[in-house]
């Protein structure tokens, strides 16, 4: 079939089959995309975290997870692409893969509009543009009515920790921060200079923050948790109105085809 150059989020130039049918994915958001394009039948490997679909996903061998993947168990997969992403998995795995003649391919989407270009670049690889410019075009529509939406209001400040003891927040060369701001939240961390900032409780107080997100995973935020923020519950504006929302953490971070229900369903916690 022949191969085809392309150059990924590294500028890595990658020759991958023109066809490739035996897909690995190093990304759980990546793996949901494979599947919503078609390609259930010509994936070989997931990592232990890909948990979605939950029901077709069970059934294909895991190959370990994003930081410590079986690398002996992937070439006896025999994959002719592998898909990776530049913060989740380590690049001393990818090179060793390079190494074993595998294409890897590597992707690191920072915004939401980039997320939306990833599935696009996967169907135009895996050789389903049909159907990825489908769910990228409705994506997009609704990308452009929550902004224009958004765009009308004030931005809400808006606290999203991704961790705790220490509480850590994320700031604006994050993806979940651009979702954020799509959504009309002005993320009061983007400032910062690390891009998972180490923050205190006394810090958010200090910055009337309106709207708290509280994200399942990578930490599991549970309302047990609001006891941190009992100490502050008289002048932090999002204790005092109740707007403290627990979510699904893949509406935070999952790019792909769930971009859509990400973006309505943080418009409307942000909603003033």
């Amino acid at each position: 079939m022949g191969t085809m150059e392309v150059v990924d989020a590294a500028g890595r130039r990658v020759d991958i089959p023109v066809f490739p049918s035996r897909i690995i994915s190093l990304v759980p958001s990546i793996t949901e995309t494979l599947f919503a394009l078609g390609l259930e039948d010509r994936i070989v490997g997931v990592t232990r975290y890909c948990a979605e679909p939950s029901t077709k996903v069970a059934e294909k061998p895991k190959v370990g997870g994003q930081k410590n993947p079986d690398l002996t168990k992937m070439q006896f997969l025999h994959p002719d692409l592998i898909l990776a992403n530049i913060e989740e998995n380590r690049r001393e795995d990818v090179e060793t893969l390079e190494a074993m003649g595998i294409a890897v391919y590597t992707t690191y989407p920072r915004t939401v509009e980039q997320g939306i270009a990833m599935i696009r670049d996967i169907g135009r690889m895996t050789g389903t543009e049909g159907k990825a410019d489908a769910i990228a075009f409705t994506i997009e529509s609704l990308y452009q009515e929550i902004s224009k939406d958004a765009a009308r209001q004030r931005p809400v400040r808006v606290f999203c920790p991704i961790w705790r003891k220490p509480y850590m927040s994320i700031n604006g060369d994050t993806y979940i921060h651009d979702v954020v701001r799509t959504c009309g939240g002005d993320n009061i961390f983007a400032e910062k200079t690390d891009r998972y900032p180490k923050v205190s409780l006394a810090e958010v107080a200090d910055l009337g923050v309106e709207v708290i997100i509280l994200p399942d995973e990578p930490y599991p935020f549970h309302p047990r948790h609001l006891v941190d923020f009992q100490p502050f519950e008289g002048f932090v504006p999002a204790l005092r109105t109740g707007r403290v929302h627990f979510v699904d953490g893949k509406l935070l971070s999952w790019y792909g085809p769930r971009i859509g229900e990400s973006l309505r369903t943080l418009r409307s916690f942000l909603l003033s």
